[in-house]
């Protein structure tokens, strides 16, 4: 049987692992280059119109 010391480190591990692994992932999506082909350059609206 598991201890309540074995399941608090347990949880503490997981729930460690897990926001890493968050923080991981949305690292990865905001530096992904499908990303940056989305995002339009900031003075390009304006040389259009001149």
């Amino acid at each position: 049987m598991i201890t309540d010391n074995q399941l608090y480190s347990l949880a503490i591990f997981l729930g460690s692992a897990a926001m890493l692994l968050i923080v991981l992932y949305h690292f990865l999506e905001v530096n992904s280059e499908e990303y940056q082909e989305v995002k339009k350059p900031k003075g390009a609206a304006s040389k259009v119109k001149a």
